[in-house]
């Protein structure tokens, strides 16, 4: 049977029905053929997109770096379980690493509350943010960063999860929303999904300074806040001021692994599709790992 991946056809000799079931029947060893050194390319324009360096890649990889940068030249296959960990990286699903798809980028636009929102091009997800729930992300956003900001494991991965669950958790302890931001279910955990937006702007407002640095030989992205500038809290209750002081107080020392595990036995996250946004409701079917609401017994 010939399947085509990568731009070429190639012949396995397993009756598949979908491209989609191929990696269950074949070794994690199987090497996948390359398109003269365009799969290279496509590979090194994700990892400068994201911001990862070739020694991070190889390692991750386990192989030497001369051995990767063949991978960028084209002068080396990939194998399946390669492939896997690359596609995990990039955070994109294996068949669209394989197919050299970009995955679909949702795009946030924050607007005043009462703006009508402006169409956009089909092939695009749109997400208005009314403007007085981006100042509250910021203020949260802010408040974690001078209290915890410094500490060697608070990098982006925490900084997502730590939002995740002050906003989750807090809806299921009192049944209304902090933030109420949106989260897309991506390989490593939950996003917020207007999170990039909202950095991007407090960078340029000198609110916080942005930087590269490894944890355990990880690299990471950390965001320090200004200490020049004062944290502005006015949006936030002494409740809420509360209860993200008890999640920083039990998650804050939580390495990226841990709290990403954390969040990937949670309810609203397994109840998700990849890239698909997660209900808020959902915490109320939440396993005991997770739950921070003293239920009535049945």
């Amino acid at each position: 049977m010939a399947i085509k991946m990568c731009g070429i056809l190639w012949s396995i000799g397993y009756e598949i029905a979908d491209v989609g079931f191929l990696y269950i029947f074949i070794d994690k060893n199987f090497y996948i053929p390359y398109n003269g050194d365009m799969f290279g390319k496509f590979i090194q324009h994700q990892r400068t997109k994201h911001n990862m360096t070739q020694e991070h890649l190889a390692s991750v990889l386990g192989i030497s770096r001369p051995t990767y940068m063949q991978i960028e030249r084209g002068e080396r296959e990939l194998t399946i379980s390669e492939a896997k960990k690359l596609a995990a990286l990039f955070d994109m699903p294996l068949l669209n690493f394989l197919g050299e798809e970009e995955v679909k980028n949702l795009e946030i636009e924050i607007v005043a509350t009462k703006k009508k929102a402006q169409k956009k091009a089909v092939t695009e997800v749109r997400i208005s943010v009314p403007q007085e729930k981006a100042e509250k992300f910021e203020q949260v956003l802010l408040y974690i960063l001078a209290k915890i900001g410094g500490k060697p494991n608070i990098g982006q991965t925490v900084l997502y999860k730590l939002l995740y669950f002050i906003d989750f958790d807090y809806y299921e302890k009192f049944e209304e929303q902090l933030i109420g931001a949106r989260y897309i279910r991506n390989h490593y955990g939950p996003t917020p999904v207007m999170f990039a937006k909202l950095m991007e702007q407090m960078e340029k407002e000198g609110k916080v300074e942005k930087l590269k640095s490894k944890f355990y030989k990880h690299e990471q992205t950390k965001y320090l806040v200004n200490p020049n500038k004062p944290v502005e809290l006015s949006a936030l209750s002494a409740q809420e001021l509360a209860h993200i002081d008890w999640e920083i107080d039990r998650l804050g020392d939580l390495t990226a692994a841990q709290i990403s595990a954390l969040s990937h036995v949670d309810t609203p996250w397994g109840a998700a599709k990849e890239r698909e946004a997660l209900e808020y409701e959902h915490v109320f079917y939440r396993p005991a790992e997770t739950s921070v609401r003293e239920y009535d017994a049945l």
